[in-house]
């Protein structure tokens, strides 16, 4: 039996369709703060069913697979795999095919005023440092595509659960209790994924733009101290647009709203291993917002 869901993020809306069991299971709890925000919207930007093929696949190691107003722009994997096939597939529909927004490879979050660019390729941990500052209270913007509208210079929020990886997994939740996760999924491309759900804070902001403040370039490196350096504009703009996935599509659009983001915000390179060291230094940035 095929269930449907809609989802709101503000900007734009989502319809799933899907009748396979870990979808139903994972979807309405990673969802649920979005999934009364709209109830058969008049229009729909992304209509998605992820299902299991019609082939005997369906039953021998079974498969599923994803698809976008019926075209399937992906091989299909195991099917215990359908829920990161979902977050990973609506990744690229955002990315290919939604340009009213520049789009950067970069989490977002934002307290009190302070909104952060968090620019970075895989790897570098800018997902789980997403994760642990929006269990420390900052609302997410995102944890994978950061949207700035070039006509305004806002950040739109799209705060969709986190994807986590391998050790990061256990790590946060071990540092927070109170988050709510997915069971692990294995064998993935990515190894194991799991995906936390998004907090309240996030939720019900969830259509509220924000100023970005700040680009600050974050990675982990194992066993080190809390290193923070300013960051040369050129250095910033670069990193910027060299983890765009539109900039070459809006053309003199993306490079002016590129250069007043780079214009407005501070910038800065970190590198971390310890949470704590890293909440101190994102609080101090509130603090010197409010006392400035």
């Amino acid at each position: 039996m095929n269930n449907t869901w809609y989802f709101e993020f503000g900007t734009f809306t989502v319809a799933l369709t899907s009748s396979v069991d870990t979808v139903k299971k994972w979807i309405p709890f990673l969802y649920q703060p979005f999934r009364e925000t709209v109830t058969r919207p008049a229009f729909i930007d992304f209509r998605i069913r992820v299902e299991r093929p019609a082939s005997l696949r369906r039953w021998v190691r079974p498969q599923v697979n994803f698809y976008l107003d019926g075209f399937a722009p992906f091989k299909p994997l195991p099917a215990q795999q359908a829920v990161p096939l979902f977050e990973w597939g609506l990744n690229w529909c955002i990315a290919n095919q939604y340009h009213r927004y520049l789009h950067f490879h970069a989490a977002g979050v934002e307290k009190n005023g302070v909104m952060v660019i968090l620019p970075a390729p895989p790897g570098s941990g800018k997902s789980t440092l997403a994760a642990a500052l929006m269990q420390h209270g900052w609302r997410l913007f995102s944890d994978e595509i950061l949207m700035v509208e070039p006509s305004t210079g806002l950040a739109i929020p799209i705060g969709r659960p986190v994807n986590l990886k391998n050790e990061s997994i256990d790590l946060l939740h071990q540092l927070f209790p109170q988050a709510e996760l997915t069971e692990k999924f294995y064998d993935t491309a990515k190894g194991v994924v799991a995906l936390m759900k998004p907090t309240a804070e996030t939720a019900s902001q969830a259509s509220v733009g924000a100023k970005p403040t700040h680009i600050i370039t974050p990675r982990y490196v194992p066993g080190s101290t809390l290193n923070v350096s300013a960051c040369r504009k050129p250095a910033a703009f670069m990193e910027l647009i060299g983890n765009s996935f539109n900039y070459h599509i809006l053309g003199k659009a993306g490079f002016d709203t590129a250069c007043s983001l780079v214009d407005r915000c501070d910038c800065f390179t970190l590198e971390y291993s310890r949470f704590e060291e890293v909440f101190e230094f994102f609080d101090g940035l509130c603090e010197g917002s409010r006392g400035g």
